[in-house]
């Protein structure tokens, strides 16, 4: 009887000043065969807590784009099998399992996606559009690639079928107001970059229109007022970037007139 052979799994990790989660989420990753961490030169400790993990291939590259970045990542590594974690996301020992057995699998896909559970300063936010939040994290490297025409909120073109795992990530990206805040910002302004790129056009109604639509439609029709006032909090911020995408967005464009 012959026997499969194992499959072997790199963990790839992109990371700027991630010094809060970087230990833990390293620590927990004890069932990885290669480690990779592409840095975006942080300025916190994040390269020194990772200098002290001899398993781990540190590379630093500067940020273009969460897009480019990735697929960078991608080709560092030495196994087909690609698992891509955020800096802020953890495991759980079930999720832990469950990615080992799926792609030891004799029906192993081309790609997984995962579901998140969204922590608002550590306690799980239960509505406001995120309980459906789900993303790519798993994936077999010949199937699949980012598609580089998005800077943010990457999407990765699969080529082949693709299940969902069971078992969820648990995803710590609101620790304080004004942290979530600037990566709403941040992220606005990778839009409108983008937009600008892919040569798309506007109308200034729109900076006020699709903000107050985003807001309700989270808030409302996502559930969001049954989270409360963090409810309220993240549907705003979530409405704040798409006005900054707008904002940055007039402002490029008017310069170049």
């Amino acid at each position: 009887m012959n026997r499969i052979e194992e499959q072997k799994l790199s963990v790839l990790i992109i990371t700027f000043n991630e010094e809060r989660y970087i230990k833990s989420l390293i620590e927990s990753i004890d069932f990885a065969d290669e480690i990779i961490i592409v840095d975006s030169y942080s300025t916190d400790s994040t390269t020194e807590i990772l200098k002290s993990f001899p398993n781990i291939k540190l590379i630093q590259k500067q940020f273009i784009d969460y897009t480019s970045q990735r697929n960078f990542a991608i080709d560092q590594a030495k196994n087909d099998w690609i698992l891509f974690i955020d800096a802020d996301e953890c495991f759980t020992p079930k999720l832990k399992t469950e990615i080992i057995s799926t792609i030891n699998s004799k029906d192993v896909v081309s790609a997984y996606l995962i579901y998140r559970i969204f922590m608002f300063k550590n306690r799980k936010l239960r509505f406001s559009g995120w309980q459906t939040d789900k993303i790519f994290r798993l994936f077999n490297k010949a199937h699949c690639r980012y598609t580089e025409d998005r800077m943010v909120h990457e999407k990765l073109i699969v080529n082949g079928k693709t299940a969902v795992l069971k078992n969820k990530l648990i995803h710590y990206s609101f620790t304080s107001y004004s942290e979530y805040k600037m990566k709403m910002y941040k992220y606005g302004i990778l839009k409108a970059n983008e937009k600008i790129k892919k040569g798309q056009k506007s109308i200034r109604i729109l900076q006020f229109l699709h903000p107050t639509y985003t807001f309700l439609y989270q808030y409302l029709i996502r559930f969001g007022f049954l989270d409360g006032l963090k409810g309220i909090t993240i549907c705003y911020l979530n409405a704040y970037s798409i006005f900054i995408r707008y904002k940055e967005f007039f402002r490029i464009t008017s310069s170049r007139i």
